[in-house]
């Protein structure tokens, strides 16, 4: 695979102001949180060598988009900003904050960047208006092609110390598209961009799961004639298949520690049931033994329950196993078909696909079975919903637009956008770990 993600980028801290645990501008768990207003004029070029590529734009509306995205903010619109970036400096002693506080920006990113002969230097500084002080400020040197990781780099810098929690703008996805005519799996970064295919089976591949370190990825292919399961690493593309036991082997997730897999298996009594192998294959251990059909588990962010899929009551609902001693409980009550359940990272909550109509809408629901909440009202199924490291988005497939496409959103249901497009159909999308090699 052509990796993309710029390991070559050297990363350089200018200064920080304070302590890493100083202000939090922005309480994220408060229910009465406002979004914060930020300005990001264009960087400036401060090299001789002509921007022919944009990049003091690029940078400044990849930033953008990405705090956009969080939920957190409100971007100031750059037509009401009073003064040219190219006519002002980058550092705390050349910035008129009256400028930028008769706007209403609370915060304030500047930056600057220069062609150098082998690559490109780019400055990052994040700014307190109403104090009218440096919070952070980042250096980084790379390609001009890194512009867009560079970024993500720095809107993630930006977002944790206003907040004090990590960003997901270095994050990626995982789906399953058949623009090539089969289905594959494919990346993009969480935003849609660097789209990249990961497989190339010619076949049906489906169900895509990362490992927690963000490495592998853990997926079935009908490549062989028969639904197996392969593990594929990321960086190198080495693949191996670990499960192609008679029968079924489908829908793979691991556990939080990495250590053990969860998977349906039908290869003892041809039924469909959940069971824990181990990432080399070896090792089954049986959970489930039921004449209903049990699938699609996923673990707890905590690795003591499964929350999975049975027919047991008559129709499809999520149920949730105590994987120490095996005790199911049921989960969902409402709606006559419940299917894909994806485990909040806090434990909290599940997301899950249930049927209205026809077609699916998203769903979350507390894991003691109260607080239901329906996401999606929108024409069309949405459905395979999978939760953000940091639990504030889910994506999830839609096919409002006629084909099949991955779509983010906050966790409350707002905010939803396209991040895959072109022809074909994007399904099973599943989002990455943090990703602390980018």
């Amino acid at each position: 695979m052509n990796n993309k993600i710029a390991i070559g980028i050297c990363l350089f801290v200018l200064g920080i102001v304070g302590n890493l645990a100083a202000k939090v501008y922005i309480y994220i768990d408060s229910p009465a949180t406002t979004k914060f207003p930020i300005a990001i004029p264009h960087f400036k070029n401060l090299g001789n060598v002509p921007d022919d590529r944009h990049v003091s734009t690029s940078l400044s509306s990849v930033i953008s988009k990405d705090l956009e995205i969080s939920g957190l903010f409100r971007l100031i619109d750059s037509s009401i900003f009073l003064k040219d970036p190219d006519d002002s400096g980058i550092t705390a002693n050349s910035i008129d904050w009256g400028d930028w506080s008769s706007i209403g920006a609370e915060a304030l990113i500047k930056g600057g960047f220069y062609f150098e002969e082998n690559g490109i230097r780019v400055e990052a500084r994040l700014f307190d208006v109403i104090r009218g002080s440096f919070i952070t400020g980042k250096r980084y040197f790379g390609k001009p092609d890194d512009i867009r990781i560079v970024s993500h780099k720095f809107a993630d810098e930006a977002i944790y110390r206003l907040t004090g929690q990590r960003g997901i703008s270095q994050t990626q996805i995982a789906f399953v598209s058949d623009a090539s005519g089969s289905k594959e799996i494919y990346l993009i970064d969480f935003d849609g961009h660097n789209r990249t295919k990961v497989t190339n089976h010619r076949s049906i591949v489906i169900s895509p799961a990362w490992s927690p370190d963000g490495k592998t990825l853990i997926f079935t292919s009908y490549r062989d004639k028969n639904p197996d399961v392969f593990l594929r690493e990321i960086f190198y593309g080495r693949e191996k298949k670990v499960s192609s036991r008679k029968g079924l082997n489908i829908a793979p997730d691991w556990s939080p520690d990495g250590e053990k897999i969860v998977l349906t298996l039908s290869q003892d009594d041809g039924n469909s049931d959940i069971y824990i192998i181990r990432p080399d294959g070896k090792k089954v251990n049986r959970l489930t033994s039921n004449w209903a059909n049990d699938v699609s588990p996923c673990w707890s962010p905590d690795g003591k329950e499964i929350a999975f899929v049975s027919n047991r009551s008559g129709t499809p609902q999520i149920y949730i196993m105590k994987v120490k001693n095996r005790k199911v409980r049921r989960l969902t009550f409402e709606g006559g078909y419940n299917t894909s359940p994806s485990w909040s990272p806090k434990g909290d909550r599940i997301a899950y696909a249930g049927r209205q109509g026809g077609t699916f809408a998203i769903y979350t629901i507390n894991t003691d079975g109260s607080g239901l909440n329906q996401l999606t009202s929108s024409p069309g199924s949405n459905e395979s919903p999978s939760w953000s490291p940091n639990g504030r988005h889910i994506a999830f497939s839609s096919s409002r637009s006629g084909s099949k496409k991955v779509y983010i959103m906050l966790a409350d249901g707002s905010g939803e956008q396209a991040v895959t497009w072109g022809k074909g159909n994007d399904t099973n999308p599943c989002w990455s770990p943090y990703l602390n090699y980018r």
